[in-house]
């Protein structure tokens, strides 16, 4: 599908700006602040707009203007500002943390609704969970490296806690103030590899071949979301047990993923917008936890990898590819 036809499809058929289209219907207006392309967000939009039907607002009565940084993540601020600049009634940030501070920073004043993998209190993005406070509120993962996808994959391959692998994209700003302290402390331990591009994953694997990683962790983010396809294929191509984030992963091949049901976070992100543009303040909507995550695992890619999984393992979870 070519950009254009989608973005019809997702509802900003033109690029015209926000005044233009205020001049020609009466309707509220969404922004939607991406950090990645198009492509990206495909199989998760439908369930962003199910979310705004629910609450009154489908094709006809709202207006959708999306702004994509195509993985660059310095693009972020001016997008942000141009949405502020057209008087978006509210501006949904899609897409993790940089995204959420990117739109934060440009407005005090319009709702914000976010989506983001750390702590928004933290972050000062909000006061607390229950009680926003200001113009924001959302959902967080609080997906932390480390975490759970690090259990999962020693229960999976034992060996893997002696060189252990993980991917990151160097050009998302939270790698240097999350990741590294986290990589410094496991030393020699863990082979941290990079990738920006598409190109770069070629290179990152055979890196992880070269310094003796016995299995691999992909690092919850956006673009590296995007391309689990590509992740999973070189995962088999490298006989390297991988765990990502996005169930796609382990569909395409890959070993095991573990992750929230984004259907689920967008459907609440469209309640959530909905329910602002009918009069609720962000204030007053605390941000949320998500109460549902995934485990599938790939046992004919197991098998291939002579990986014994165990029992304990499969029993938990969700799906099991054969």
């Amino acid at each position: 599908m070519r950009r254009r036809e989608f973005i019809a499809l997702v509802g900003s058929a033109s690029a015209w700006p926000l005044t233009a289209r205020s001049q020609q219907v009466t309707v509220p207006v969404i922004g939607v602040l991406v950090p990645s392309a198009v492509s990206s967000m495909q199989n998760r939009l439908p369930a962003f707009r199910q979310g705004l039907k629910e609450t009154g607002y489908a094709e006809g009565n709202v207006a959708i203007e999306f702004r994509w940084a195509e993985g660059q993540y310095d693009k972020l601020p001016a997008l942000a500002a141009d949405l502020v600049r057209g008087r978006a009634d509210v501006i949904v940030t899609l897409g993790g943390t940089v995204t959420a501070l990117a739109a934060k920073a440009a407005t005090n004043t319009i709702p914000i609704v976010f989506i983001i993998g750390a702590d928004p209190v933290e972050l000062g993005l909000v006061n607390s969970f229950g009680r926003p406070g200001g113009n924001i509120t959302g959902i967080t993962t609080i997906s932390m490296f480390g975490g759970k996808h690090m259990e999962l994959l020693f229960e999976m391959v034992p060996e893997a806690e002696a060189r252990l692998g993980l991917l990151v994209n160097p050009a998302n700003p939270l790698v240097e103030s999350l990741v590294r302290p986290a990589v410094d402390q496991l030393g020699q331990r863990l082979v941290l590899v990079e990738a920006r591009t598409e190109s770069d994953f070629e290179p990152a694997f055979a890196m992880l071949a070269k310094q003796g990683a016995r299995g691999l962790i992909v690092w919850e983010e956006p673009f590296l979301n995007s391309r689990a396809d590509q992740i999973a294929a070189l995962a088999i191509r490298y006989a390297m047990p991988v765990i990502h984030s996005v169930r796609n992963f382990a569909v395409a091949g890959g070993l095991m993923s573990y992750g929230v049901v984004y259907a689920d976070l967008f459907h609440q992100i469209g309640i959530y917008t909905g329910r602002i543009l009918n009069g609720t303040k962000p204030a007053d909507l605390p941000v949320l936890q998500p109460s549902k995550f995934e485990l599938v695992i790939n046992l004919k890619t197991a098998k291939a990898l002579g990986i014994a999984v165990p029992r304990t393992l499969l029993a938990r979870a969700d799906e099991v590819i054969e």
